[in-house]
């Protein structure tokens, strides 16, 4: 059978599922880490630390050779990592003296596997042939949305059937999807993008004040998002006052959701709406959520806030991307590298700045949220600015 572009663009959206799969996974079993293997809290948290780390290090790296190494190449080597780290999740710990070792290994693994996926994947949709691409860049990130809810659920059905104490064969399971990706990509057709034809160099992309300008969209993209996603669940719990597993439900899973819908929907219709006018809005229901997740009398309307927050950041991230291709179309993949190591630096800032300022508050977590609306205040900036730039401006 001859392979098309319809099954590049299937195998793209399996590999951010897959992204969502290595990224989601692991801290679902960070309870079994601690009852099974006896792993402390202190290290256990020390993996959330790794993974970022490593990707950070993954989309620094990709910047300057991912051209070099092939974007083929690259991105099956990269579902190959994924799927070594979750086979080696489920072995490794039972195979080394320290298990916290083995569990440090399959991190890293499955860490280089999604910073290079995360990398790659959206310059690959963009470089395909599309009369819509802000609508397909959104649609495939909604995947991600997609793929962290299906982790979620499917894993906690497991969990019911199974039983915790077989937790060592779920990775193991969930190994087999970057492995038929990995087989897939290494036969569907890929397109080049006009910078990897021109293969435009890393400083030449640093020097432009527009390059910049994208990378702080990217940063508080990233920490508008993240700032109330790693927070919600906390939130949930002490509003509602509800167990934890209830409180995943209705605090990050159902921000997935409601991100997932926002760049669903975009991908369906965005066709028919300018992006800019879109993001901008956008910037500006994230501070109503914001706002209504703090100031809200009620716990229920501010569990609202977060979900609101969850829809309206959905473009922000697809959305900075399609953007920068109209007015970078040179930057090529080394762009995007640049731009992923931006939005995970983004991803760490915001739910750091969250639990800086409420602990200077004394705890009070709503007082880091409030702080968090600095960030889509300056993507909104950052977009307003794009809005009157003039023509042949870099």
């Amino acid at each position: 059978m001859k392979l098309t572009h319809k099954h590049t663009l299937a195998a793209s959206y399996l590999g951010y599922i897959t992204q969502a799969v290595v990224n989601n996974l692991t801290p679902l079993l960070f309870v079994v880490f601690e009852t099974s293997l006896g792993i402390s809290i202190g290290r256990i948290s020390l993996l959330i630390t790794v993974n970022f780390g490593v990707q950070m290090l993954v989309d620094l790296l990709s910047a300057k050779w991912i051209n070099v190494i092939g974007t083929r190449r690259a991105i099956v080597a990269a579902h190959a990592f994924a799927a070594a780290g979750l086979v080696a999740l489920g072995v490794l710990p039972y195979r080394t003296a320290d298990p916290y070792v083995g569990v440090l290994c399959a991190v890293c693994l499955c860490a280089v596997g999604g910073g290079i996926t995360e990398v790659l994947i959206s310059p690959i949709v963009e470089a395909l042939p599309s009369e819509d691409k802000a609508g397909s860049m959104s649609l495939l990130h909604a995947f991600y949305c997609w793929g962290h809810v299906g982790v979620v659920v499917l894993s906690t059905l497991y969990f019911a059937l199974a039983g915790t104490g077989r937790w060592a064969l779920l990775p193991v399971l969930w190994a087999v999807l970057p492995l038929c990706n990995m087989v897939l990509f290494a036969r569907v057709p890929l397109c080049t993008l006009a910078g990897d034809e021109h293969h435009t160099p890393l400083r030449a992309l640093l020097k432009s004040k527009m390059i910049w300008l994208f990378l702080l969209m990217m940063v508080c993209a990233g920490a508008s998002e993240q700032g109330m996603s790693q927070w919600a669940s906390l939130f949930a719990e002490t509003g509602l006052k509800v167990p934890k597993a209830m409180g995943d439900l209705l605090g990050p899973c159902a921000f997935a959701v409601m991100m997932g819908l926002s760049r669903t929907l975009y991908g369906i219709w965005g066709a028919r709406i300018s992006l800019k006018r879109c993001m901008a809005a956008s910037c500006l229901l994230c501070v109503a959520g914001y706002a209504a997740a703090v100031f809200a009398p009620w716990p229920l309307l501010s569990l609202a806030g977060c979900a609101l927050c969850g829809f309206s950041v959905g473009i922000l991230w697809p959305g900075t991307f399609s953007l920068s291709m109209v007015h970078c179309p040179e930057g090529g993949t080394a762009m995007f590298a640049l731009f992923a190591l931006a939005g995970d630096v983004g991803c760490a800032l915001g739910p750091g700045v969250v639990g800086a300022v409420s602990g200077m508050a004394g705890g009070a977590l709503k007082a880091g949220l409030l702080a968090a609306c600095a960030f889509p205040v300056l993507l909104l900036l950052a977009v307003s600015r794009l809005r009157r730039r003039p023509k042949g401006e870099q």
